[in-house]
């Protein structure tokens, strides 16, 4: 299995068990609500998400495992609506359980993707977005080098209420000619 290694994670392709791990490890935090809520789950349901993501692999988007060093799968990434013509896609991200969640482990498998994504991948340009709601990926999209293209006011409806949708972006020189991404492995 090919696997990009770091510190504290490593990405790799996901099994169907690792799907029905997440699946069931998906946890909703009531405390943060940074995303929508999504009920009524089931292993039925996670194993025709697998049979997506082998579908579209290599095609639509490329969508890894986030693991951390016992192997144990915690989340997953994803190049995700990939326009070879265009050579831009937008990223997708998620940690299951909510432990899991402020670690690094996110910050890291987004600096692994977006490394793929740009020097392996061909991309040229990358977008990111999330509820206004969700500072914690607002500040990791800012720090590992997005700029803020836009706000979508009032674009989502979530818990009974109209919220903004922050809409980043990310090109591939500035990516690859940023301090943070030269020295972007240096301090784990």
């Amino acid at each position: 299995m090919h696997k990009l290694q770091g510190k504290k994670v490593y990405l790799a392709a996901l099994k169907r068990a690792d799907c029905r791990k997440l699946w069931e490890d998906d946890e909703y935090d009531f405390e943060n609500k940074t995303d929508m809520l999504h009920i009524g789950g089931s292993v039925e349901g996670s194993d025709k998400w697998f049979d997506e993501i082998q579908d579209l692999q290599g095609k639509v988007h490329i969508r890894l495992g986030i693991f951390v060093s016992d192997g144990t799968v915690i989340g997953d990434v994803a190049l995700q609506d990939i326009d070879n013509k265009n050579r831009s896609c937008s990223i997708g991200i998620g940690i299951a359980k909510i432990e899991n969640r402020g670690k690094g482990y996110g910050s890291e498998a987004l600096r692994f993707i977006l490394e793929y994504g740009f020097n392996n991948a061909g991309m040229e340009r990358i977008t990111a977005s999330t509820l206004e709601l969700n500072l914690p990926m607002r500040a990791v999209f800012e720090k590992t080098g997005f700029t803020l293209e836009g706000v979508g006011r009032k674009a989502a409806y979530f818990g009974g209420k109209k919220y903004d949708m922050y809409y980043y972006g990310l090109l591939s020189d500035e990516y690859n000619n940023s301090d943070m991404n030269r020295k972007k492995f240096e301090k784990e």
